[in-house]
């Protein structure tokens, strides 16, 4: 990743930062900080000392912007669907199981900053997740969109039932998922072997029935 990032940055001319496994320190490691503030913000913060490219020039070129090279475990693209339309109902459950969590606010319900002036947040339940709560219309409800960046540590099943347990705790319930793009087989065995065993059934089964119970619970298509 390295390598093609200091080819991007020195022979197209294009700034490069990397992340992940790739980063070059810590507080780039997370792809969503290296976003913020988007295309817009970009001049800006091509002008800052602190978010000089690892590869390229540190000028801002319309046509071009700046890209990201990193090297990471499989992402896992994962939305829960919610039985309601409201998108503050699914983004209030995306902000509990997302590992950034949320704002901390005060009584006024004023954002609460630290000694630099910066939002101080209450981290979510579960490490390595990312969420967000949007409404699908064609599908006729709710959902939380998940990244899910590190399997080992937050399973599909462990996301799906955290979901669903804060879902309810709002009034709501899950009602199925979906899947965007590819997904591990092993992740899949995994949900079955978890659920039937739950059941208190033997997980001992062919593989063909771990996916059908995994698939079943989860509700996807």
């Amino acid at each position: 990743a390295r390598r093609l990032g200091e080819r991007v940055g020195g022979e197209l001319g294009i700034p490069v930062y990397l992340y992940e496994f790739a980063a070059s320190r810590p507080e780039r490691r997370n792809l969503a900080d290296i976003r913020a503030g988007e295309y817009e913000g970009l001049a800006e913060k091509l002008d800052d000392p602190a978010w000089r490219p690892d590869f390229g020039p540190a000028a801002f070129v319309p046509r071009s912007g700046a890209t990201v090279i990193g090297a990471r475990k499989f992402l896992v693209a994962f939305n829960v669907n919610l039985n309601t339309l409201d998108k503050r109902l699914a983004n209030r459950v995306a902000l509990d199981v997302r590992e950034k969590g949320r704002r901390r606010r005060n009584e006024h319900g004023e954002p609460v900053l630290d000694g630099r002036g910066d939002p101080v947040w209450d981290p979510g339940i579960l490490r390595s997740v990312k969420a967000v709560g949007w409404v699908i219309p064609e599908f006729g409800c709710a959902q939380i969109s998940m990244n899910l960046t590190d399997l080992e540590v937050t399973p599909l099943h462990v996301a799906f039932d955290t979901c669903d347990e804060r879902a309810r705790e709002r009034g709501l319930r899950a009602t199925g998922s979906e899947i965007v793009g590819l997904i591990p087989k092993a992740a899949l065995l995994a949900a079955g072997r978890h659920y039937l065993a739950r059941m208190g059934r033997s997980t001992g089964v062919p593989e063909s029935a771990l996916l059908h119970v995994a698939m079943r619970t989860l509700g996807l298509a």
